[in-house]
């Protein structure tokens, strides 16, 4: 590494440090007890669209270090608690470590792999999914191509257990981004189901290329 990319590294880091310090959805984070600001795009989401409700079963895709899990055990709970009752069921999964949250299932596993999506669906009982939610993305390697087909892999890999598990009017929210591939997502959304909605909460940062893909309704059940 020359001294002139250690130079603007540094002055990278220390841009986005500022930045993160000095965001207002990181703050608000740290005042409503929430991990990550990630939860107020899910919230954003949800308060557009109404999809999050009480008695649900909902499962969490890609979901340390928690904050969707935390957004939706409130949105299950009486009065929005973040601790204490709750009305609905939260089985969350990630292939990294999670602090524990009360009420919640989490699976410590890769969502890729057939013995994780077993376990899954085994924590999920047999019982209609009523929302599948999914921020997973894979880790990029700043190849274009390959970071596309990565990326398209895990929604398809949502999708697909959304189709299999859903009830017939539940939904679907997954993270996307613009790119390549991006059309052909959009395309299987409007496959998949009646509505389809992208979605760029004001919580996600304007030069992220990241956006939300909503589907609600199921065209067609598995096994109809």
């Amino acid at each position: 590494m020359t001294t002139q990319s250690k130079t603007t590294g540094k002055k990278v880091n220390k841009a986005w440090l500022h930045d993160h310090v000095n965001d207002p959805y990181v703050k608000q984070a740290q005042k409503d007890g929430y991990r990550a600001r990630a939860a107020y795009k899910l919230k954003e989401i949800d308060e557009a669209l109404g999809l999050i409700k009480p008695g649900q079963v909902v499962v969490d895709l890609g979901s340390t270090p928690g904050a969707w899990s935390q957004y939706v055990r409130r949105r299950l709970a009486p009065a929005g608690a973040a601790a204490g009752t709750l009305d609905g069921t939260i089985v969350s999964l990630d292939m990294l470590p999670m602090e524990p949250i009360e009420g919640v299932t989490f699976l410590h596993g890769d969502f890729r792999e057939a013995e994780v999506l077993a376990r899954l669906e085994a924590a999920v009982g047999g019982r209609p999914v009523d929302v599948v939610v999914s921020d997973m993305a894979p880790n990029l390697s700043g190849i274009g191509s390959a970071d596309a087909a990565r990326i398209s892999h895990l929604v398809e890999l949502a999708v697909e257990f959304a189709v299999q598990h859903l009830r017939a009017e539940g939904a679907l929210v997954a993270k996307v981004f613009h790119g390549a591939g991006y059309d052909d997502l959009v395309r299987l959304f409007r496959d998949q189901f009646r509505v389809v909605k992208p979605f760029k909460p004001k919580a996600s940062r304007d030069r992220s290329s990241e956006t939300f893909l909503v589907g609600i309704g199921l065209k067609v059940q598995a096994g109809s």
